[in-house]
């Protein structure tokens, strides 16, 4: 599809959602299980680290941008319903606004709260710690998926 501007649309929304669908799977594949191994009070104070950088802009432009990316696309496709792949950009936006950065939202975020607020070498913290690496991890890997099944989506669009 080269029919402007869907075919701008679609290949940055590969792109986007491309992008986090790979720092997603980065964490379900092998971060969350190196923090797990570490001692409790490093794995907590790591991952805090961790999503205070993950607000900086080099991950959040990526993020929020292929939200809003998502939310035009779907806009747009909707209001003029192009020829041949309207379904497949609707789809990917569907895919990453709800599966990705949805799921960011109600799964994610209330656990990494909840984990910033506790001093890492406290028993408060070790008996939250396992109970959060498996719920995250869980929730991520939905965010995994939703995000490379919406690049898929993308790149049907363009085919």
């Amino acid at each position: 599809m080269s029919d402007e501007p869907y075919g701008v649309l679609a290949l940055l929304g590969v792109l986007g959602t491309g992008l986090v669908a790979g720092v997603f799977c980065a964490f379900s594949t092998f971060v969350m299980r190196g923090l797990a191994a570490l001692p409790t009070a490093q794995g907590v104070a790591a991952m805090n680290a961790i999503n205070r950088a993950a607000l900086k802009p080099a991950f959040m432009i990526v993020f929020i941008g292929s939200a809003g990316l998502c939310a035009v696309t779907a806009v747009v496709t909707f209001v003029l319903w192009p020829d041949g792949r309207a379904v497949e950009l609707l789809l990917g936006s569907a895919l990453y606004l709800v599966g990705a950065f949805g799921v960011t939202i109600v799964g994610n975020v209330p656990r990494n709260d909840m984990l910033m607020k506790l001093d890492p070498g406290t028993a408060e913290a070790a008996a939250y710690w396992p109970s959060y690496v498996r719920q995250w991890t869980v929730w991520n890997h939905v965010r995994t998926v939703a995000s490379a099944a919406a690049a898929l989506s993308y790149a049907l669009a363009l085919s």
